[in-house]
């Protein structure tokens, strides 16, 4: 575990009472570091503490707005409707004493502070039908209940996150740079990534620009991003960092992309990586129980894109910060991106195959709750 030399610092500036002693490492993140803490009063809540990566999110304090607006206004839905618990269904930011809900240290570093859920898990990989359906309805539910917010308030976090032509370009520059001498190893992993290149282009048409609405979306639905309760039920979405305005079918593939796949998303036995239909099954249809209430046609007809879409970025990120040298992504070992390159890719050719049997589920559960909208 990573010390923190000026611990004490950090956590003086909040508005808890923790101990300090007990610093551990938590959850399995890439980007940030996260530790959990606990409560000096017992029957409190702990906390969890974050550095914020600023290399990667540059304009911490328009972040937090953005995790705060839409905290908050999933508390006020909840509070409006009088159902649920907003205090533990909903994440809590914790504020530093002068105000803002982030610090900047001694050392120019950036920290946050939030509740942490008690009796709560997550998991890196599915492993049931009912957590693949409560992840369906989590995250469903998360959009519906953001989808009265304007996407012109939010901040983009990461401009061009999901632009495929904007990553594509960046492989490429990173191809011609070849600082690390990497690109003679990977050939292969370009040749795919090209051979599918135009077909990726979909949601870069004029045509989906002018029809598909823009709505305020979690942009990193990663199964481990839902907090089920110990009975196995979704209880709280959190890792709100890159929620902004974005189309939804970005949301869908992301979390297909990581919960029907057999293997992790950096499985080395490229043999390993099959689908688990009925996993894309029961997510599917508890993602559809609840964004019902707000998807259209052109939505629905979009998800199938998204599927596809995102597991093919996904590997255009990964192997583009391998050439760069690995300053994004945390890495466990020297080719660490390109193992999660060659996964990626394999799970898109499984994807391409039974693409037409996991459109017709798409519809056939849309059509049991008359979801599709004009």
């Amino acid at each position: 575990m990573k010390r923190i030399k000026n611990l004490f610092e950090i956590t003086s500036q909040f508005k808890c009472h923790v101990d300090i002693s007990s610093l551990k490492s938590y959850g399995t993140g890439h980007i940030n570091d996260t530790y959990r803490l606990k409560n000096l009063v017992s029957e409190e809540h702990d906390y969890l503490l974050q550095k914020i990566n600023h290399h990667v999110f540059k304009d911490v304090p328009r972040l937090t707005e953005n995790i705060c607006r839409v905290i908050a206004h999933l508390k006020n839905k909840m509070v409006m409707a009088g159902k649920g618990n907003p205090e533990k269904e909903v994440m809590t930011m914790v504020a530093t004493k002068s105000g803002p809900y982030f610090y900047q240290d001694s050392n120019g570093e950036y920290w946050r502070m939030c509740h942490f859920l008690k009796n709560t898990k997550t998991y890196d990989v599915v492993e049931t039908e009912k957590q693949a359906y409560e992840g369906g309805k989590a995250f469903g539910k998360f959009q519906a209940m953001l989808c009265d917010l304007s996407p012109e308030v939010m901040y983009e976090v990461i401009p061009d996150f999901h632009n495929i032509e904007k990553r594509l370009g960046q492989l490429a520059h990173a191809v011609n740079a070849d600082s690390f001498d990497r690109v003679q190893q990977v050939l292969p992993e370009l040749e795919t990534i090209q051979a599918s290149a135009k077909s990726m282009l979909f949601f870069q048409e004029d045509e989906q620009r002018l029809t598909l609405p823009m709505r305020v979306t979690h942009n990193d639905t990663k199964f481990n991003n839902v907090l089920l309760n110990l009975k196995g039920k979704a209880q709280c979405i959190i890792d709100l960092d890159t929620v902004m305005a974005d189309y939804i079918a970005y949301d869908f593939g992301d979390a297909i992309r990581t919960i029907i796949n057999t293997a992790a998303e950096d499985e080395p036995e490229l043999s390993n990586i099959k689908l688990n239909l009925p996993l894309f099954n029961a997510y599917t249809k508890g993602y559809m129980e609840e964004a019902g209430q707000f998807m259209n046609e052109w939505e629905l007809n979009s998800l199938i894109k998204g599927v596809l879409l995102l597991p093919y970025m996904q590997a255009v990120r990964f192997l583009t910060d391998y050439l760069n040298g690995d300053a994004y992504y945390k890495i466990e070992s020297p080719h660490h991106n390109l193992q999660r390159t060659r996964a990626q890719l394999q799970l898109l050719k499984e994807l391409l195959i039974q693409s037409p049997i996991l459109e017709e589920v798409i519809f056939k559960e849309a059509g049991k709750h008359q979801l599709i909208k004009s």
